[in-house]
């Protein structure tokens, strides 16, 4: 199965393709779509839009899974500013036929780490573990995606 994991935001979006081969994974991309805050909101969006098009044509996942919207009470914008590119993430997916799944964040950190409240440098440790990469100085959003990823995948093998 290959997988399209994203981990959405205005400034920066991860992603990260996997393929799921039985017992392993195989990394076949993974990156950031950036967008800068001097620009109009809509053009932001358009570009993390196409970015994720662009990736759904070339690689052709199966799926496409993002972290569930999670809202604090003491940072309300930063879940509207999530949810604009969010949205734009589902509409590429939703445009190219491609099935959307969310996950809550704790399910995703438990999935990977076995602990719910994982910080994200352990669920880092642990993506680059189950990849079998170097460590390697990897933006903490594309790790995210890629947890995103790992964890649709061992869901689905149970």
């Amino acid at each position: 199965m290959r997988i399209l994991g994203i981990d959405p935001g205005l400034d920066t979006t991860g992603y990260g393709i996997i393929d799921d081969e039985k017992d392993t994974f195989r990394l076949l991309e993974a990156g950031v779509i950036k967008t800068s805050g001097e620009r109009p909101l809509e053009q932001r969006l358009k570009k993390v839009y196409l970015g994720i098009t662009s990736l759904i044509k070339r690689y052709k996942p199966e799926v496409m899974v993002l972290e569930q919207l999670y809202s604090h009470y003491k940072h309300p914008t930063t879940a509207i500013l999530m949810g604009h590119s969010r949205g734009a993430a589902c509409l590429a997916g939703g445009e190219h036929n491609i099935p959307v799944v969310s996950y809550p964040a704790k399910r995703i950190k438990k999935a990977v780490t076995g602990n719910g409240s994982a910080s994200k440098d352990q669920v880092q440790r642990m993506i680059e573990h189950i990849l079998g990469l170097d460590p390697i100085d990897m933006p903490l959003d594309v790790t995210d995606a890629l947890s995103v990823a790992i964890t649709h995948s061992y869901i689905k093998r149970v």
